[in-house]
């Protein structure tokens, strides 16, 4: 079963950067594909930005293409999200994960706590 452990998030002004880490442990990391998901209180959680398990592809919805940037580290089984030109609208709580089916399909492993990302002025 896999953990994850989100960190990074904060209170940024619109035009702001913020870079999330997702630290995975308990699977074998490099052997799947991963996403950043968000979600508010009244929207469904959304898949953000998508990687495969060698990082050679991303995938990413047209409201973040152009201003967030997913990576990994497979040797640190670590997961990123650079987050650049945030909106308002991009405020939610970001969680990661495995992908079950390309690209915006959840895994099965359990959610970890995610971290708040808020823009605002």
């Amino acid at each position: 079963q896999g953990q994850f452990v989100e960190s990074g998030g904060g209170l940024v002004q619109p035009g702001g950067s913020l870079r999330l880490s997702c630290a995975a442990s308990e699977f074998i990391f490099e052997n799947y594909p991963m996403s950043w998901f968000r979600q508010t209180s009244n929207k469904e959680r959304e898949a953000v930005a998508s990687i495969t398990a060698n990082g050679r592809i991303t995938n990413y919805p047209d409201s973040v293409k152009g201003r967030f940037t997913i990576s990994r580290d497979n040797v640190e089984t670590t997961l990123y999200l650079q987050m650049n030109s945030l909106k308002p609208e991009d405020t939610a709580l970001y969680y990661c994960n495995t992908l079950a089916q390309w690209p915006n399909v959840p895994g099965l492993f359990d959610w970890g706590q995610g971290t708040q990302v808020t823009v605002s002025s």
